[in-house]
């Protein structure tokens, strides 16, 4: 199936009855989470290199999307831009997961884009290169890719009404993998400079990781993620350089961290190590673990516990001036 610059659909956002906030944050957090982003928000696409992707390769034809929303054979790395009616100046950078193999358009990163435009936030969604799609880079492709998006959300910042100290980033799964990587490694050079846009700080300022794989470590490493990125007798050094939590300083911007307990996947001692990581190193951090909800359960699984995040996390924005 052909991606169109009217691809991707808006879905309904999650309207939230806050508590607990003084009645005028309160007031006006209700607010901006109940506005109708479906009827709002409008997409365009944004091609992420000036030209071939570094290293070139990469398969043929278009991007395929499935009935269920999984995006393969991405040709062509881009982003998707939804622009709320009444920016707020702050922008997010959303990858969904599917074990570097697709990505999970449908179930992930368009309620999240919905949700979020709803909040007034500009929403930049990642179709990033997957590794076995015959790319030269490799395993690199992809955060080269995540890297080239925080660069270019800067350098488009007045198109898009973006304050560029509001900068964020939402990763699902290995999506969270990939954008917890560009979070905690933003001098890591993965490509060549392109064009002025590369110039620009690739660091986040506000970092939202949703049932992430974090680390490739033993004896953590049965994922897609781990299996795609590392050979099969990877050594000790490289599982860990590939892992976010080895990667945590102290000047990196604040992390909230959701998961269930009982996730199949992304064992939940994912979120209990980066929390860890970040408490050693002085970054602020807010964990959240359900008692159930498995995984890829997206905004939340109806008449679940996990439904309660994104209302958590419009909190945590609000208390930390992102929105």
């Amino acid at each position: 199936m052909h991606i169109t610059r009217r691809h991707f659909l808006e879905a309904g956002v999650l309207a939230t009855a806050m508590t607990g906030l003084p009645v005028s944050a309160a007031s006006q957090l209700r607010a901006i989470t109940s506005r109708p982003a479906a009827a709002r928000a409008a997409s365009e696409s944004m091609a992420l290199w000036p030209g071939p992707p570094p290293g070139g390769g990469g398969p043929q034809g278009p991007s395929r999307l499935s009935a269920r929303g999984s995006l393969t054979n991405v040709s062509e790395p881009a982003l998707s831009v939804y622009r709320p009616s009444s920016p707020n100046g702050a922008a997010m950078l959303v990858a969904a997961g599917g074990g570097y193999r697709h990505i999970e358009m449908g179930k992930e990163a368009l309620p999240a884009a919905a949700w979020l435009t709803g909040m007034g936030i500009t929403v930049f969604v990642l179709s990033y290169r997957l590794p076995r799609e015959d790319w030269h880079a490799g395993r690199l492709a992809p955060f080269q890719d995540a890297q080239r998006a925080l660069r270019l959300i800067r350098a488009r910042s007045a198109v898009y009404e973006i304050n560029p100290a509001r900068v964020g980033v939402l990763g699902f799964s290995a999506g969270g993998h990939l954008l917890g990587m560009a979070a905690t490694r933003p001098d890591w050079r993965s490509s060549p400079a392109q064009d002025e846009a590369d110039l620009l700080p690739a660091h986040s300022n506000i970092n939202l990781l949703i049932y992430p794989i974090v680390t490739l470590q033993k004896p953590y490493q049965h994922t897609s993620t781990c299996r795609v990125l590392l050979a099969d007798h990877a050594s000790a050094d490289e599982a860990a350089e590939w892992s976010v939590q080895t990667h945590i300083h102290s000047s990196d911007a604040p992390f909230l961290l959701v998961q269930a307990a009982d996730d199949p996947v992304s064992n939940p001692a994912n979120t209990a190590i980066l929390q860890q990581a970040c408490l050693q190193h002085e970054v602020p951090v807010e964990r959240h673990l359900f008692p159930a909800g498995g995984h890829g359960f997206g905004l939340g699984r109806v008449d679940g516990p996990t439904a309660a995040w994104p209302e958590i996390a419009a909190r945590w924005m609000h208390a930390r001036g992102f929105i």
